[in-house]
């Protein structure tokens, strides 16, 4: 098993930033991804951003140029700082960790989820 804990969120004017951080424990070494979704409230959840083993990242079209997603393999974390942080932008953010249990099997783990709350 994968835990995940999550910290980071509150709450930000329009136009501020936040910096959010997860941290992995267990076995660490089946994570072949990280990276990091959310959730608004009466919508499903959406990926955010994510960073594979290799380094390769993706991020949702509504937050490029704007976030950044960023691991740490010798520490197990990734981070996501997000910037010019929207209204849209508001939700619980969750992170994941995606491990590798068979040859052919994948499991995503999940953290409990950090607010982000972006009001004036």
């Amino acid at each position: 098993q994968v835990q995940l804990v999550e910290s980071g969120g509150g709450l930000v004017q329009p136009g501020g930033s936040l910096r959010l951080s997860c941290a992995a424990s267990g076995r660490t070494r089946s994570i072949i991804g990280m990276g990091w979704y959310r959730q608004a409230p009466g919508r499903e959840r959406e990926m955010v951003a994510s960073v594979s083993s290799g380094s390769g990242t993706t991020y949702a079209d509504s937050v490029k140029g704007r976030f950044t997603i960023s691991r740490d393999g010798a520490k197990n974390t990734v981070s996501l700082q997000m910037n010019s942080l929207k209204p849209d932008d508001t939700a619980v953010y969750y992170c994941n960790a995606r491990a590798q249990v068979s040859i052919e099997a994948v499991y995503d783990h999940w953290g409990q989820g950090t607010q982000v709350t972006v009001s004036s």
